[in-house]
């Protein structure tokens, strides 16, 4: 599918309104976006500050995703995308995931790394993560609680600017505890 990006322009404001109520976002940590929820994130810069610049996802020249980019000052920032139901599972996530990340390297030089985290139970999220070059880096036990009060795991990813540049995902030492001793040894 043929996919464009497109920054997010002052008029965007209705359109990335009916955007974020007009879907389900289940594996978000706010799953059902409000009217006055939507414009005061808008009013408080969350999509479009010194700090975040957000990108409508178009196939062809419909909205059928957004790109979040935060903490851009910061040298890790993180990301937060989102894709109409009727457009996730076809291939939509790891274009925009392979997008932002050269976008973000290219862009902002002095960025060394790029996070993202998704709950354990967003394999397909999971999938592109690993399919773009970010390598899993962390497993927060019971810390994203859904709105019904349960808590699921958080998944964290990210991938460095070395291993972009060289193709190559170098992972985390995992078997570095101290003597080899684990939890309650």
């Amino acid at each position: 599918m043929d996919i464009a990006f497109r920054r997010l322009l002052p008029y965007d404001t209705e359109p990335l309104v009916r955007f974020l109520t007009g879907e389900s976002w289940p594996l978000h940590s706010v799953s059902e976006v409000d009217g006055d929820t939507a414009r005061q994130w808008i009013a408080e810069g969350r999509f479009e500050s010194e700090e975040n610049r957000s990108f409508w996802i178009l196939a062809p020249e419909e909205p059928v995703g957004l790109v979040r980019l935060m903490d851009l000052a910061d040298d890790t920032p993180l990301f937060d995308l989102r894709l109409r139901a009727g457009h996730r599972g076809r291939g939509i996530g790891r274009e925009a995931v392979t997008w932002l990340t050269r976008y973000l390297f290219e862009e902002f030089p002095h960025i060394r790394r790029i996070e993202g985290t998704t709950r354990q139970d967003n394999h397909p999220m999971r999938r592109v993560f690993l399919r773009c070059g970010y390598a899993k880096e962390a497993h927060y036990r019971d810390a994203w609680p859904d709105r019904d009060g349960t808590l699921h795991d958080t998944v964290g990813y990210a991938i460095l600017r070395r291993d972009w540049l060289s193709g190559r995902v170098t992972l985390p030492r995992w078997d570095d505890e101290p003597d080899g001793r684990g939890p309650g040894r």
